[in-house]
């Protein structure tokens, strides 16, 4: 479980959904693969839900009602097609689809995670050299320098930033596990370049890649739409695409109802008008995926790229500021002694 969630992470349901739709490919009913992941399995929460699940089935539930009894910990998505691929009679599917899909949002976090790492560094590093070098040079012609006692209180500064970053990461957390961070992050990133490429193309990779899966379980439309939507994370695109649930309702096509979407592109469009007209939607969507995880990545890279020059010209702006203030500073000091 992560920190701002009580839900089992991405990294650890991939071992789990391929452990899964290993051994059930390779004949090995679902309940005897449950007893193997809650004693093989790597990380203790895992273990201790897949042994509930195996008891609760030992007990004459359902893979999907023994999923959805853990709901606190497993998202409702990969609940949803467990239930739908075990009904219609495609769980080898299901489960192989889903093992496919936890794999590719994991690797999607970590090209998130990667493009953020050195961005992080230098903003780091500046602000810890910056704010030495700002206090120093305001010490600068104040009589005889110890710079033990500076150090002592530029070490005492940096706790209490350290302890204010405390405080705002502990109210990130507790809005994260209300609801709220994702409103308040979702604004940012959403409508703010460059970062709102980003989000767009990763949302909707996503979206379309969970629809298809969901599609091809058999799944209504009206709960394709809906739980797609929540695998996004994003109330902001969430909302705007769940416009569509009640014209589908109505009888709308799928273009129909994106019609007066914001966030889906033109290629999307164009893909569903030849997924209903083939009746491949779900092969359609697969592939509307694929391409905006493409876009998603590229716009990763220039992402980086411009929060790079951003971060140097920052970083350029401090250093100017430091000398000028040196040379300023040094410079009054010079004209008092003379006067």
């Amino acid at each position: 479980m992560g920190i701002t969630s009580t839900q089992i992470s991405t990294k650890k349901l991939v071992p789990l959904c391929r452990q899964l739709a290993t051994s059930y490919e390779a004949g090995i009913p679902v309940l005897r693969s449950l007893e193997m992941a809650s004693t093989t399995g790597g990380d203790k929460t895992v273990r201790e839900m897949t042994r509930t699940m195996h008891t609760a089935i030992q007990g004459g539930k359902t893979l999907g009602q023994a999923a959805r009894d853990q709901s606190k910990l497993l998202p409702p998505f990969l609940i949803e097609l467990l239930e739908a691929g075990e009904k219609g009679g495609r769980l080898d599917v299901m489960l192989r689809d889903l093992a496919d899909y936890y794999e590719d949002r994991a690797a999607m976090q970590r090209q998130i995670a990667s493009s953020m790492v050195y961005p992080a560094f230098q903003l780091t590093s500046a602000w810890f050299l910056g704010t030495f070098s700002l206090r120093l040079v305001s010490r600068i012609g104040e009589g005889v320098f110890d710079f033990s006692a500076y150090l002592h209180g530029y070490l005492i500064f940096q706790a209490e930033a350290m302890a204010v970053l405390a405080g705002i990461i502990a109210v990130c957390i507790f809005m994260a596990r209300m609801g709220w961070l994702s409103y308040v992050w979702g604004l940012f990133t959403t409508f703010i370049w460059p970062l709102s490429k980003v989000t767009q193309k990763f949302a909707l990779a996503r979206f379309f890649r969970s629809m298809s899966l969901l599609i091809e379980a058999g799944m209504s439309m009206k709960s394709c739409i809906i739980n797609s939507a929540a695998v996004m994370t994003n109330p902001y695109i969430q909302k705007d695409l769940l416009k569509a649930v009640p014209l589908v309702q109505q009888g709308s096509t799928l273009v129909q109802a994106f019609a007066e979407s914001r966030f889906l592109t033109p290629t999307a469009r164009e893909m569903i008008v030849v997924g209903e007209e083939t009746g491949n939607l779900d092969k359609s969507l697969l592939k509307v995926s694929q391409l905006h995880m493409a876009e998603a990545n590229e716009a990763v890279k220039r992402a980086q790229a411009v929060m790079s020059v951003l971060t140097v010209l920052a970083i350029g702006g401090v250093i100017g500021y430091i000398v000028i203030k040196f040379y300023m500073t040094y410079i009054n000091k010079a004209l008092e002694g003379i006067s």
